[in-house]
């Protein structure tokens, strides 16, 4: 295996380098001086390249369903499935990446030890020069500013970052004076059974808790991931609002007599967050929980956040997915996001 891919760095034709970069990571990485060929590591990477630059992505670590074509514009949309390198269900080896001849491998996530050696040992292996760009949602206007830089696409991630501080800073103003106690208790609902959500400062439920709710799960000891849940403890919590992306649990909630008990299915209080072609939570987590956020905020504080949802989700798909929705697929997108059953 070594060998092999010692051979094929050999015959990989290289790019001038222009520069040295330092990433997120604090890593100095020669990029090189025209980037034209952009491999993703991994779904997170592959939304935030294609926000910036998609006519540098290669491939997408998997292909797009039917449903979600609509979404992506045309002519990105049939690109190739070339797996992922990160994450959880990697798919893609070295000798697949070395055949699609990137000249350059993003990942955008944690800066945790493990990824930063994954980076050198890709980087060491291919010959491929791989940057780190902090995946932090709070991270995300330098994370724009800083891929933007080394892609070349100064002017779109300037805008795009804007788009985000303005957004933190929105809800930085709005939230000052909300005390905790008085802060809506939301829960999201994970599974046909919505008995699986995330802890307190889980990337899960990060939008619903920077949005100003009050995650009914807390903090759980030792965990700050997915969690299971119980009935028992969501009787307790009796959440105002529920938010999910599972159908299947949006359907069958209001047939449930057990989950009828709880204060948010009883005042028509639960959403079914958009999907298409990323998730608006955390599916995956990049810079496809902006429009995510916003809806978050309108939910909770219709008054201190007003907004026209299918006007902000025509404007923020042109300008991060370079796709001009029709009202008829902007009436299929947002579905019961609008308007509570």
């Amino acid at each position: 295996m070594r060998l092999i891919l010692f051979v094929a760095v050999l015959l990989m034709p290289f790019a001038a380098v222009a520069e040295s970069v330092t990433d997120s990571a604090g890593r100095t990485v020669d990029v090189p001086d025209n980037i034209t060929r952009l491999y993703a590591s991994g779904p997170p990477a592959a939304v935030i390249a294609y926000a910036l630059a998609p006519d540098k992505l290669i491939g997408w670590p998997r292909a797009f369903t039917r449903d979600e074509l609509p979404y992506v514009a045309k002519e990105f949309r049939n690109l190739p499935e070339v797996g992922r390198l990160t994450g959880r269900g990697g798919t893609a080896n070295l000798e697949v990446v070395i055949r699609e001849k990137p000249d350059l491998i993003v990942d955008f996530g944690s800066l945790r030890d493990t990824y930063v050696s994954l980076a050198d040992r890709v980087q060491a292996q291919t010959g491929i020069p791989n940057v780190l760009i902090d995946g932090r949602f709070e991270a995300t206007p330098a994370a724009l500013r800083l891929l933007g830089k080394i892609l070349g696409r100064y002017e779109v991630a300037e805008i795009q970052a804007r788009y985000a501080e303005r957004l933190f800073a929105q809800l930085n103003e709005i939230l000052k004076d909300i005390p905790a106690s008085k802060r809506p208790r939301v829960y999201l609902a994970r599974r046909a059974d919505g008995l699986e959500s995330g802890a307190v400062g889980s990337i899960n439920t990060e939008i619903l808790e920077r949005a100003g709710g009050k995650n009914v799960v807390g903090e759980v000891p030792g965990r700050r991931g997915l969690v299971q849940m119980t009935m028992e403890k969501i009787l307790l919590a009796d959440p105002e609002v529920i938010v999910t992306w599972d159908r299947n649990f949006y359907e069958s909630v209001w047939k449930d007599p057990v989950w009828a008990k709880v204060s948010a299915v009883k005042n028509k209080r639960v959403y079914l967050s958009p999907v298409y072609p990323f998730g608006w939570i955390d599916r995956p987590p990049s810079v496809n929980r902006l429009i995510g956020l916003k809806w978050m905020a309108h939910l909770l504080y219709p008054e201190l956040f007003p907004m026209d949802l299918p006007e902000e989700t025509r404007r923020f798909y042109e300008l991060f997915y370079h796709v001009t929705l029709s009202d008829r697929e902007i009436t299929e997108l947002l579905g019961p996001a609008v308007v509570p059953r």
